[in-house]
């Protein structure tokens, strides 16, 4: 995860223009088989701490409808699909004149990605038994969601786009760090985050004993 992260800010800092994280790997762009090689690291890293996280069930309301797991899977599978289909030359928001299907894949499969991720978050944060792993999970949960919004948003209306450009990266670089960190708690610790409903079925088994 900090490989993928690290190459993502080396080809930012190389780059002779400013940039939205997509544009790194649109066509034509030296960057782009670089940033292709960073995405499906980042992919591999995310399907390796979906599979950390398969025990968690959230019981948290509407973001317990399925586990952090899954939410890690999804998005891990759309940013596959963005790896695989860069936006066009100039990374053009696909409407009006300027739309494609490529750029349009590109575009949504990138977009839902980063809300599944933070979704994900939100759910380890109401889930998890471990104090910092949760606190931590749900500000970058909200920071990833509304930093990605704004830059976004300043994209789609052509306004002030190289302050949008550098949220993108803000974003994608909240998100990539909680999951290395998620990672390496559930990996080294062995602290996974355990369901609340579970920790307190098993207080009231061993209260019943």
């Amino acid at each position: 995860m900090g490989a993928s992260l690290a190459i993502i800010w080396a080809a930012k800092a190389g780059a002779d223009r400013s940039l939205y994280v997509s544009g790194l790997g649109a066509d034509g762009e030296p960057t782009a088989g670089v940033f292709e090689f960073a995405l499906l690291l980042l992919v591999a890293g995310g399907y390796s701490v979906a599979w950390a996280l398969h025990d968690v069930v959230d019981g948290a309301g509407p973001v317990g409808r399925w586990t952090p797991s899954l939410s890690l899977i999804v998005s891990s599978s759309l940013f596959l699909v963005a790896s695989q289909v860069p936006c066009t030359a100039g990374c053009p928001v696909p409407v009006g004149d300027s739309f494609t299907w490529q750029d349009l894949t590109h575009v949504a499969s990138a977009i839902a990605g980063f809300a599944f991720a933070a979704l994900a978050m939100i759910q380890v944060s109401f889930a998890g038994s471990h104090p910092v792993l949760s606190w931590l999970s749900r500000v970058c949960g909200v920071l990833v969601a509304v930093v990605a919004a704004a830059g976004g948003l300043s994209s789609l209306f052509s306004f002030r786009t190289d302050i949008g450009s550098m949220l993108e990266f803000v974003a994608m670089t909240v998100a990539m760090s909680w999951l290395a960190l998620t990672g390496l708690v559930t990996a080294v610790e062995g602290a996974e985050p355990v369901p609340k409903d579970a920790e307190r079925n098993d207080l009231v088994g061993a209260g019943k004993r």
